[in-house]
């Protein structure tokens, strides 16, 4: 009988663990937009990102060829 409940117990944590890894979760989609007030070429992630937090974004990244400041905002 004991055997019985372990199995019952196994499979029931089977059975949930695998519906929560087959469930994806929902994230909100992340926008670039070019910093307004970043001037010159873009070499440093760190100070773009301090540049795009004092305009009002989550962060940002120096992206392309031109390196650009490029803030980024969700949920656009």
């Amino acid at each position: 009988m004991a055997v019985k409940a372990t199995a019952c117990a196994l499979l029931l944590f089977l059975l949930l663990s695998a519906s929560q890894l087959m469930m994806p979760g929902v994230e909100a989609r992340v926008c670039r937009y070019a910093s307004r007030s970043f001037r010159g070429l873009c070499f440093s992630d760190t100070n773009c990102a301090h540049v795009c937090q004092t305009e009002g974004f989550i962060g940002g990244h120096c992206h392309g060829l031109r390196r650009r400041c490029m803030c980024l905002r969700r949920g656009c």
